[in-house]
């Protein structure tokens, strides 16, 4: 059972390289201020868009990233594959397990996600406001691909070639097509069932384990693989990782989500 993860208490006095992953959907430039005004001491800033997705790609909202971007975006970091990484976000917010997802695709195993929000980890943990540059390192990422699908798969599973299940995790009005404010078609991958992200928090925070392990625990048959996607491949990284948090062991991601699936298969979309 994964434990994805981490309490501000279990922190404080630890070496740990932290990751500074803010960011606003509506103000794009917010993260990146935010990091500037004060961060946690020795956190770099990782852009949702300019850094943890491919925006020039077609293949959704917020793309999946090639390996040469995420083998640059590693050395420039200066990372290293045994390095413990800590992640963190404004609280609650799916950023931090985007990146979190990507790091583990990239082969590192040492990394969580701060179940804290800055505003609280400030209160603890040392904070600057300098801009860090660490020096490059030569890490070579160990792929794991197993943990992503693209649409090719999602294909084959809508069809009943793949035994896999597709969860939903949008808000239930968007999954059944009442509202959709951002793509241009309405509804969900026909046999997603629908899990709203946002019911894996509490208190502004994300449950823990305990907690996930008994909401989501009979959500689906977790002996076979379980694919979640949203709108962008953003807040399922939520679930996906809360997934892995209750238990589930096959847990994949596909990150292009319902915004890929519709560029081909707007028409055949299911409202099911």
């Amino acid at each position: 059972m994964s434990n994805v993860f981490i309490d501000l208490k279990d922190l404080v006095g630890k070496d740990v390289r932290y990751i500074d992953a803010r960011f606003d959907l509506v103000n794009r430039d917010a993260g990146r201020d935010m990091y500037q005004m004060g961060h946690i001491k020795g956190a770099i800033y990782w852009d949702l868009e300019k850094d943890l997705s491919d925006m020039e790609s077609k293949f959704g909202r917020h793309p999946m990233i090639s390996k040469e971007k995420m083998t640059k975006l590693v050395k420039q970091a200066g990372l290293l594959l045994d390095d413990s990484i800590v992640i963190y976000d404004q609280g609650g917010s799916p950023f931090a397990l985007r990146a979190y997802f990507l790091l583990e695709w990239a082969g590192f195993s040492d990394i969580h996600v701060l179940r804290e929000g800055f505003e609280e980890a400030k209160k603890i943990l040392p904070v600057s406001d300098l801009d860090l540059n660490y020096p490059l390192s030569n890490v070579s990422p160990i792929w794991k691909d197993e943990l992503y699908v693209d649409i090719e798969t999602v294909k084959k599973i809508v069809a009943g070639e793949v035994d896999a299940q597709l969860i939903d995790a949008r808000s239930a009005i968007r999954y059944r097509g009442e509202m959709e404010p951002i793509d241009v078609v309405a509804g969900h991958i026909p046999t997603a069932l629908n899990f709203d992200w946002e019911q894996l928090k509490q208190d502004g925070k994300f449950m823990k384990q305990e907690a996930l392990i008994e909401k989501l625990t009979d959500l689906t048959d977790n002996t076979k693989p379980v694919i979640a996607y949203c709108g962008s491949g953003v807040t399922a990284a939520p679930l996906y990782a809360s997934l892995k948090e209750a238990g589930y062991e096959n847990v994949q991601l596909y990150v292009g989500s319902y915004s890929d699936w519709i560029r081909e298969n707007g028409i055949e979309t299911s409202l099911m």
